[in-house]
């Protein structure tokens, strides 16, 4: 059966990320459309990932009629109390980009004696009914001095997950990524709740 989920973002890779974790549990059946361009960014004021990924899901299920994936990430640093957070996405500002969050970040951290860090995700599935899926995924490691890498986006040149020898995110290939990331975690359990309520066919029908 193929099932069709429009994400509560514009942003074409996690658009990619998704599409091939979601298909490496539950097969090729299953398309994610980018956010409608008439639909504009949704104010994510929630004070929790999982409150602005509801924002998000809820929002656009709303404006579209259709079934929503929508996700909210964070990279929470030991040393900076927990900061970016919530705030990860507009960490140097609500213009900048993903450079300038790095490069702000790495400024925070210089001279840090700790430089331990948690990526974490959480994903809502949302239809137009109101009938809604949650998941979340964690990955522990460690951020670099420097920005390493040409792969992925965001904050992955300079995070390191424990579970692999040294390479950034951006570093290894999209399924050594996926094996590990808190994207990857969090849609293998958000699949495995599909499942768990009797697949694509009843969640679509």
């Amino acid at each position: 059966m193929h099932a069709r989920l429009i994400l509560g973002s514009a942003n074409p890779h996690k658009a990619q990320e998704m599409s091939e974790i979601l298909a490496e549990v539950l097969g090729t059946g299953v398309e994610i459309a980018l956010r409608p361009a008439e639909i504009p960014d949704v104010v994510e004021d929630g004070h929790t990932l999982e409150e602005n990924a509801r924002i998000k899901a809820v929002a656009i299920s709303k404006a579209t009629g259709s079934t929503v994936i929508a996700d909210d990430t964070g990279l929470f640093v030991d040393a900076l109390n927990g900061a970016p957070g919530v705030h990860s996405a507009r960490y140097a500002g609500e213009a900048a980009d993903a450079a300038a969050n790095v490069a702000k970040l790495l400024a925070a951290l210089d001279g840090a004696e700790s430089r331990r860090a948690k990526f974490a995700t959480v994903v809502v599935l949302r239809r137009p009914d109101g009938f809604e899926l949650t998941a979340t995924g964690e990955v522990l490691g460690v951020i670099t001095c420097s920005p390493r890498g040409e792969a992925g986006f965001g904050y992955d040149p300079i995070f390191v997950p424990d579970e692999l020898s040294g390479g950034t995110f951006a570093e290894l290939s999209a399924s050594q990524k996926h094996a590990v990331s808190h994207r990857g975690r969090a849609l293998r359990a958000l699949a495995q709740s599909i499942a768990d309520h009797g697949g694509l066919p009843a969640l679509f029908a």
